[in-house]
């Protein structure tokens, strides 16, 4: 994530504010068992539904793909794993993911594994620092986290770094725009929201936050990626969204849409 000591503090006080007013998290373990499928304290439903489709789009395709050719149980990084659930869903896959965030809380992050009934290992660490060995891991997936990201140059070197020759980076559930103004707009617009409902603008960290179609492409040039991108079905509403922003005279709202990384000369 690319943060000096202050800046980390601020960011895990602000983002720990948010998620608990969200209603993140349960006393149930229950809950944590039943991600990404269902959200059993609903409060945020709508969200789960949207990771459970992508999740299934993922299994079924990339990750059922990677299984066929390798034969045998995959090293994963879940990287931003939060309360590891994914990390979870893999282990039942049978492979050996290694859970990585740096909110460590009981209820939301990397402490809540403990309500899995399979254990995996969680490690609090930044994006950017990663303490693995080079050539180590046979995938590196961001859930919903990449975004958070100050720089996806030097977070997706140190992701290649930990990978094997014939490693592959995936990203899942980030917001992807055509045009970085409309990215722009989406930050701005959620830092207002941020002040208004909690008196702060939870930008302590300067986080990337979104994708646009020219950075997918700089990554490509610079890093040596071939994108490959996977479009899960979310639902006629989530489909007919960007008609109703045009209609609106709103800005254009984000995909998502499922980015397969492979780099050069693997």
């Amino acid at each position: 994530m690319g943060m000096d000591r202050a800046m980390r503090l601020q960011f895990l006080k602000d983002y720990s504010t948010i998620r608990r007013a969200e209603g993140r998290g349960s006393d149930n373990p229950g809950y944590y068992r039943a991600l990404p499928f269902c959200d059993l304290t609903t409060a945020n439903s709508a969200q789960w539904s949207i990771r459970a489709r992508t999740w299934r789009h993922f299994e079924n395709t990339v990750l059922l793909e990677m299984e066929r050719k390798a034969k045998r149980p995959l090293l994963i990084l879940d990287i931003g794993a939060g309360n590891g659930w994914m990390s979870y869903r893999l282990v039942l896959r049978a492979h050996s993911p290694v859970a990585v965030d740096i909110f460590a809380d009981d209820r939301d992050g990397l402490r809540s594994a403990r309500h899995y009934p399979r254990r995996f290992p969680c490690v609090e660490a930044d994006f950017d620092d990663l303490p693995f060995r080079d050539r180590t891991f046979d995938l590196a997936i961001y859930n919903a986290s990449i975004h958070y990201a100050t720089d996806y140059k030097r977070t997706l070197r140190e992701a290649r770094r930990c990978l094997r020759g014939a490693g592959s980076v995936v990203i899942m559930d980030s917001p992807v725009y055509k045009k970085a103004a409309h990215g722009e707009r989406m930050r701005a617009e959620r830092h207002e929201m941020f002040e208004r409902q909690y008196g702060f603008r939870s930008d302590a960290v300067p986080s990337i936050e979104y994708f646009d179609e020219a950075t997918l492409d700089s990554l490509a040039s610079e890093l040596g990626i071939r994108w490959r991108r996977l479009q899960p079905w979310y639902g006629v509403a989530w489909a007919l969204r960007p008609w109703k922003a045009r209609l609106a005279a709103r800005r254009p709202p984000s995909c998502f849409v499922i980015l397969v990384g492979t780099f050069g000369g693997q």
